[in-house]
């Protein structure tokens, strides 16, 4: 019997962690910072990265609902404006959670951040327990630090329960030289080296979660999350996206 064009190449990871921004979960259009339609479309994207039998777990970031940074122009203080964001990022990962457990997909929330009523708090070797048990698992709250952004949660997460690559969902297909939106000749990398992107001075991730992945040589995956099937491709070894590596 024919093999469909599906079954294609088999995944090139076991475990992934999964980085998405805020501003994933908006449907501008709508004028909703957290949109129902979004968050099918995300679970329905992780549901077929479960199908390919990898363990995934996600970071995502709080930019929809509220920025720490920014907050500072409104009188509110970098430390509390941080922890504001930290728990904008707790009301994403419960909406996810409950997006992906409407599918059948079992899921965990974790925190940074000890809030038992509405989460677990993150313990690393329950972590990796949940990621063996097919569970798929959220990352809350960031580091639980401020001055540290969701880039440095995502590569200190990956870091901790050894996963094989760290994929940044966004809404172009990879890293350019230049920003793309403004300079038309702007070109698509397929892949570059840690010392390379350091070079040329490429916004990857924060310094402080690009050398992390670097020390620990975990490789970065910078892809158009929106794409429909684009991160099943990315898993599949196909020419999308851009790779990072040693």
């Amino acid at each position: 019997m024919a093999k469909s064009k599906s079954s294609g190449k088999k995944p090139k990871y076991k475990r992934i962690l999964l980085k998405l921004s805020g501003e994933a979960f908006q449907d501008r259009k709508k004028g909703e910072s957290l949109s129902p339609d979004v968050l099918k479309s995300i679970a329905d994207q992780i549901r077929k990265v479960r199908k390919l039998g990898i363990e995934v777990a996600i970071v995502v970031g709080g930019g929809n609902i509220f920025r720490g940074l920014p907050g500072q122009g409104e009188g509110i203080d970098r430390t509390t404006g941080d922890h504001m964001g930290m728990l904008a990022t707790v009301i994403n990962s419960l909406a996810l959670q409950s997006a992906l457990e409407g599918i059948g997909i079992q899921t965990r929330t974790m925190t940074a951040i000890a809030m038992p009523a509405v989460a677990e708090p993150f313990i690393r070797r329950r972590a990796i327990r949940h990621l063996e048990k097919g569970r798929v698992v959220i990352f809350g709250a960031g580091t639980g630090n401020p001055y540290f952004t969701t880039d440095s949660a995502a590569a200190l997460r990956a870091s901790e329960i050894d996963a094989d690559a760290v994929l940044k969902g966004t809404k172009v297909d990879g890293i350019y030289s230049a920003d793309p939106m403004k300079v038309k000749t702007a070109k698509r990398y397929s892949e570059i080296t840690y010392a390379e992107a350091l070079n040329k001075r490429l916004k990857i991730m924060d310094a402080a979660a690009f050398s992390l992945c670097m020390e620990n040589q975990i490789p970065i995956i910078v892809f158009n999350f929106f794409k429909k099937d684009e991160i099943v491709r990315v898993l599949r070894n196909r020419p999308v996206g851009t790779l990072v590596h040693e």
